[in-house]
Order: C-alpha cells, then sequence, then structure tokens
C-alpha cells in the first residue's frame, strides 16, 4: 500500500530531522485508499435508513424525526472535521469505524461515528444529543473504547468493558466469581478480582489442617479462564489479581511472575496487584519485624473478612491475638522482591490502600479495597454472599468502569476563546452518565447492583504533554506544576457541578450520599480555605480569559450541592488511554511520550506516529518519558491526585542503570506524598542505539 510506504519514510532522517510531511503525505494517500472502499449514498437520511433496515444501526427513526437528524448532523459538519495525522485516521477506520458484514466496505466516517454516538446516548432527546455531538467532534471529549465503538450499532457490545470483583472466602464464591469472570470475558470485558479473603495454603477446611491450596490455584483457574474466553478469537481476555501484602501468600503470589518460575505455579497473562496499607511502609522503615496472616484465622477470630479490616488500626492487635496464626517475614525483604520482580516482568501494580480510603468520600458507606487493571478506579465494594441453592444469596456491590477523556490542548484552546468550561464538562459528564445509566450487565449481579446506586463515572484527561510541549513547559517545572492544580482543580469543581445539576434533573442522588463526605460538607474543606491564583507568568498567561472558581464559588457549590444532592458516588479519574489517544492525536493519558517516533505494528506491517505538534524547534525539549526524573513524574501526578476522587494510572519508567535500591525510594516517596497507586514499571536497556537525540 503506497500510504504505508509513505509512512514508513517518516522516521527516516533528512537534513538532520525526520520527514514529517511524509505523514501528511500518508494520510492523504489512505484517505483516497478509504474513499474506494466506502459505500456511498446521497444523504444521511438514506444512509440510516439502509443502515437501520440492514440492520446495522439501531433504529434512530423511533427516536428522532428527519429533520432533528438532520440538524445534528449538518451541525456536525458545520465543525470541517478532519484528521491529523495518518495514525489517527487509520487507527479509527481499522478499529472503530463500521464495516460490512464481510469486512471489505466502509460503512461510516468521523462524522457519522460521532452522530451514532450522540443519537444512541441522546435517548430522543435533541438537545442532549447535539451537546453530545458539539464535544465529539470538535475532539473536547473523548470515550472510551468500548462507547465510542459500539454505541448506535444494532449488533454491539456493552458500552462498558473494565470490571472489579471481590471474592469470599467460599468454594460458592470462587466458583461463582470464575463463572462471572468467563460471561464478563465473553463481552469483552477486563477484570481485576480481589483475592485477599482467601484462606491461605494450609488453612484448614471444615477442621481439617493442611489442606487449603492458597491464593495460587485460583489465580491458575481466572487464568485459564481469560485464555479460553478469548472474544472471538479478536483478542485475549485480560484480567488481574490483587492480594493484600499482609496476606500470608503474598510471597508465593509475587513469585508467579518470576521469569524462573516453576511451571506449576508460573503466571504468563494475568497481571498481578498488591494492596499496599500504611502499617506496611511504618515497617520497612522503622526495619521492624513484619508478620503475615492467615485470613482464615482472622476472619474467626474478628468476625470480619480480610479485606474489610483496617490492617493499619488492627495490626498490632492483630499480632497479639492468640487465636489468629501468622508468620514473620522481613518487610524490606519482601519490597527488595517486589522490586526484583518489577524489573523482570513490570509486575506487580501497587495499590495504596489508606491514602485510597483517607480520599474516600464515602468512608461511612465502606471500603474501598482494590483498584482495576489500570490502577485508576478506586470505588466501595462490598463482597457477596453466594449460597449453595442460591436461594439465600445476598448481592453486594462491585465496580464498573465507566471511562471517557477530556482532550486537553483542544479543551484549553476553547476556553481561551471564551467558550463555558463549565458546559463542556456539563457535556461529558452528561455523555459519561447516559452510559451508565444504560449499563445492564445481566450476568454479573454485584456489578448490575452497584451501577443501579452509585452511577459512578471516571472523567479523564489526555494530552497533558502535548499541552506543556504547545506552551513550551517542561514535564515536571513548576509551571506545569502549578497548571495542574489549578487546571484540575477547575475540573473537580464542574464535574461537582455537573453531577449535582444531574441529580437535580433527575431528582435523584447517589445511593449513601446522605452519608457522604459531599452531604457533611467536609469535602469542600480543601477549596474553601485556599485560593487557587497563579503565580508564574506562564500560567497567568495562560488562564488570563479564563474565570477561576474562588473561594465563594466554592463556597456557594457546597450549598447547591446540600440542596440538590449529587447524582454520581465517583467522578473523576485517568485512564491510560493509549490506543484512544491515536485517534484524538494526542499525547497518552498525563504521561510522557516514550519515543519522538512511535512504531506500532498492526498484522504484517509497522505504521509510525510522530508525536503530537513535534518539530524540530521543540524536538529537544520534548521529553522522553525514560529521560523524566520520577520524582518530578511523581510530584506532578500527586497534585492532580488532589484533585481527582478516584485515581491516576501513574507508569514507572526506569533503565536498566537503575538500581533496585532507588526504585524501592520511588515506590516509598509516591506512597508519602500521597498517590494511590502504580501501574507498571517500564525498563529500558540503554544502549547507543536507543538513544532518540543522537540516533541518525
Amino acid at each position: 500500500m503506497q500510504y504505508h510506504e509513505l509512512n514508513s519514510q517518516v522516521p527516516v532522517k533528512v537534513d538532520g530531522f525526520y520527514q514529517l510531511n511524509k505523514d501528511q503525505e500518508a494520510l492523504e494517500s489512505y484517505l483516497e485508499y478509504v474513499e474506494g472502499k466506502t459505500l456511498r449514498f446521497n444523504s444521511i437520511i438514506e444512509k440510516l435508513t439502509w443502515l437501520t433496515e440492514n440492520h446495522y444501526y439501531v433504529n434512530f427513526f423511533s427516536m428522532y424525526s428527519y429533520d432533528v437528524i438532520e440538524k445534528i448532523y449538518n451541525l456536525i459538519l458545520s465543525y470541517k472535521f478532519s484528521f491529523p495525522s495518518f495514525m489517527s485516521a487509520f487507527k479509527f477506520y481499522n478499529d472503530y469505524a463500521l464495516k460490512s458484514m464481510d469486512g471489505e466496505l466502509f460503512l461510516e466516517n468521523y462524522n457519522d461515528r460521532v452522530l451514532s454516538i450522540a443519537l444512541y446516548l441522546g435517548e430522543g432527546n435533541a438537545q442532549v444529543a447535539e451537546r453530545i455531538a458539539c464535544v465529539l467532534v470538535r475532539q473536547l471529549y473523548q470515550p472510551a473504547t468500548p462507547t465510542f465503538l459500539n454505541a448506535g450499532k444494532y449488533h454491539r457490545g456493552e458500552l462498558v468493558s473494565c470490571f472489579l470483583l471481590s471474592m469470599e472466602d467460599s468454594l460458592n464464591s470462587i466458583t461463582d466469581t470464575v463463572s462471572t469472570a468467563m460471561q464478563l470475558s465473553k463481552i469483552g470485558g477486563g477484570l481485576a478480582v480481589s483475592l485477599s479473603n482467601l484462606r491461605a495454603k494450609s488453612e484448614p477446611i471444615r477442621l481439617i489442617k493442611n489442606v487449603a491450596k492458597g491464593v495460587v490455584p485460583v489465580m491458575k483457574l481466572l487464568e485459564d479462564s481469560f485464555n479460553y474466553v478469548d472474544q472471538m478469537g479478536q483478542r485475549k481476555g485480560a484480567g488481574a489479581a490483587y492480594l493484600n501484602i499482609f496476606h500470608r501468600d503474598i510471597v508465593e503470589f509475587l513469585d508467579t511472575k518470576k521469569i524462573n518460575a516453576d511451571e506449576k505455579s508460573r503466571i504468563q497473562t494475568l497481571s498481578i496487584g498488591v494492596v499496599i496499607p500504611d502499617k506496611f511502609f511504618e515497617l520497612v522503615r522503622e526495619n521492624k519485624p513484619m508478620y503475615v496472616f492467615y485470613p482464615y484465622s482472622v476472619q474467626k477470630a474478628l468476625g470480619q473478612q480480610f479485606d474489610d479490616i483496617d490492617i493499619t488500626a488492627m495490626y498490632d492487635e492483630m499480632v497479639q491475638h492468640p487465636d489468629i496464626d501468622k508468620e514473620e517475614v522481613n518487610p524490606r525483604t519482601l519490597l527488595l522482591q517486589i522490586a526484583k520482580i518489577q524489573f523482570e516482568s513490570g509486575y506487580p501494580y501497587l495499590i495504596y490502600i489508606d491514602n485510597a480510603n483517607r480520599a474516600n468520600p464515602l468512608k461511612n458507606l465502606s471500603r474501598i479495597r482494590m483498584s482495576n487493571l489500570c490502577t485508576e478506579i478506586f470505588q466501595v465494594q462490598k463482597t457477596s454472599y453466594i449460597s449453595d441453592d442460591h436461594q439465600e444469596d445476598e448481592i453486594g456491590y462491585d465496580v464498573s468502569c465507566v471511562l471517557g477523556s477530556l482532550n486537553l490542548v483542544n479543551l484549553m484552546d476553547s476556553i481561551q476563546r471564551g467558550e463555558s468550561l463549565e458546559e463542556i464538562i456539563f457535556s461529558a459528564m452528561t455523555a459519561l452518565t447516559r452510559v451508565t445509566d444504560k449499563s445492564n450487565i445481566k450476568n454479573a449481579r454485584s456489578i448490575r447492583r452497584a451501577n443501579s446506586m452509585f452511577h459512578s463515572v471516571g472523567l479523564g484527561v489526555m494530552n497533558l504533554q502535548g499541552f506543556f510541549v504547545r506552551n513550551f513547559m517542561g514535564y515536571g517545572s513548576r509551571e506545569a506544576i502549578e497548571f495542574c492544580d489549578i487546571f484540575f482543580m477547575m475540573l473537580n469543581y464542574y464535574s461537582i457541578m455537573a453531577s449535582s445539576r444531574i441529580a437535580k434533573e433527575k431528582g435523584e442522588s447517589f445511593h449513601g450520599f446522605s452519608d457522604s463526605d459531599y452531604k457533611n460538607g467536609t469535602y469542600f474543606d480543601q477549596y474553601i480555605h485556599r485560593e487557587f491564583i497563579p503565580e508564574t507568568e506562564k500560567v497567568k498567561k495562560i488562564f488570563e480569559n479564563v474565570k477561576l472558581p474562588s473561594q465563594t464559588d466554592w463556597m456557594a457549590l457546597r450549598t447547591f450541592v446540600l440542596e440538590h444532592g449529587m447524582y454520581h458516588a465517583y467522578r473523576l479519574s485517568i485512564a491510560p488511554t493509549q490506543s484512544i489517544s491515536y485517534v484524538q492525536n494526542s499525547t497518552p493519558s498525563v504521561m510522557p511520550i516514550m519515543d519522538h517516533i512511535e512504531s506500532r505494528t498492526y498484522g504484517n506491517s509497522t505504521t509510525y506516529y510522530p508525536a503530537p505538534y513535534l518539530n524540530a524547534q521543540n524536538f529537544i525539549t520534548y521529553q522522553l518519558a525514560h529521560n523524566v526524573d520520577m520524582y518530578s513524574l511523581i510530584d506532578l501526578m500527586a497534585v492532580i491526585q488532589k484533585h481527582v476522587d478516584q485515581g491516576i494510572s501513574t507508569t514507572l519508567f526506569i533503565d536498566s542503570n537503575t538500581s533496585t535500591k532507588e526504585l524501592m525510594k520511588y515506590y516509598i516517596y509516591a506512597h508519602k506524598v500521597g498517590l494511590k497507586s502504580l501501574y507498571y514499571t517500564r525498563t529500558k536497556n540503554l544502549s547507543i542505539e536507543e538513544c532518540a537525540v543522537c540516533a541518525v
């Protein structure tokens, strides 16, 4: 294909720099190819009629009149959308655009996909559909992949594809959870499961000692389930298992990711994460012995499941309790083991569970226990009780991830032109609300129940480094930190306002609002007692035409929330966004880029993606992830985290010269400054060829 040939010339330097013009030539060539493979229609009404009659789209004509549909489509066309890069177009048409049943023809372009999503989420309300269409076509807001891919299609998957489940210590619960995991994998879901309640290896079953097999065999069951249920061969199922670091099986759990692990215990495709209370870091700091506990004995002694216990608060009592079985380990050795395994595999994820629960606005309702596959979701859970015949089941509540992201560069351009940030965020929150209201995961009872109770969503941000580059700001600079402190304060403010406006419209607040920190007003204290005013000249310039919420505004918002409530128990989370960022031509999430020219392999061809806004002038200042100081990265994430009610998918970037001691210091520092999690650790093996600045 000519477009692949043109794109392949992008990284080949001429006169000392990349041939970025070849990316635009590849884009033009690719769009010509798409044009020749697209089924043509004379009007949007003719197209929708054909797509409806042939069962490609749901029947939008039952929701809207012809005139309304034409009006919304003409509005979309008026913005004159065009793909900014070859990768943005290639990714859209390759992965998201509707195709004929035989896969030979494209049946929709970008504007059509926007129309389909807007009409579907609008549910017959033309005004809502228009609002959603406007933020989509201007790429101010980007739904997560399952919504962007499926909304409006007749044969579609779910609008959400990320879930969390907790497991009780019983065979009924284990089999029910594994079955649910397979059902969720069938619909394209990625799933995280907490194993912390399971009895440890050698604990008794029905008073018979030394018979429990521990958590590793259950991990094997989950891994085999995800490998078996692989979304019809299109992609493998994806799952993660979480375990509390004070669980007796923690060493065996970590060993499953060792390269030289025994094949009987090695876990190859299942991700793992460790839940770490504050007490662990206290023991590391003081170099004191650490005790890991047998959960079944804990439950018998204290009457609580392991996941429900605040271990930091209860640790000393648990150590001294004569009926709780325990073993002594060295906490520094355990932390070193985590660092070594991360060097080998990138795992485990680290969850700072007490940081998450301290900031949890629903702490009076339940505890946060774990996170998801990408470590940005933090919501309360309650484990279900599963009876033998299911007649006495007590269904708790688990989590589905309803995600979408704002494109920071496009958003800031809009509000600097005088557009209302409140209304843009309200439109994005409305789109997310329609997704959560439409979600009905029939084969996951605890998830379906929680969704109807909490209406939780996760509005995030992408293109942060793209914004920094556009404004000549270093990734971890003072200006970058100050900008993030102010912007994410505004995002928090307007997302709360949107949630309260939606609660007022619907006459409904989320379950537990009356016991939340929003209702008692304490959540707002951090903003009422501080004014957010730019100090650096660069940040002053960025916000000079933007009205920043003041202390008085926050007090007024608190009053509004007390009167009208909030519809969403959780509102904000920052997901990785790697795949969908290509369509937006943005840098991923809030992380730095890996390379100036990224390469991705699709089938038998390699596609090259120049970093957004890259040019010869900003090449040196466009910091690559492995050149960013990790303490600066953590500091930046910590500033953002203060304003995000859930979490941030935060990746550490290290190289072969990084010591395990330094990596351990990153863990401790991230916990100290308030992060809730650390996602992957990506290790780069240094060589002359990998020096992007010096390469010829």
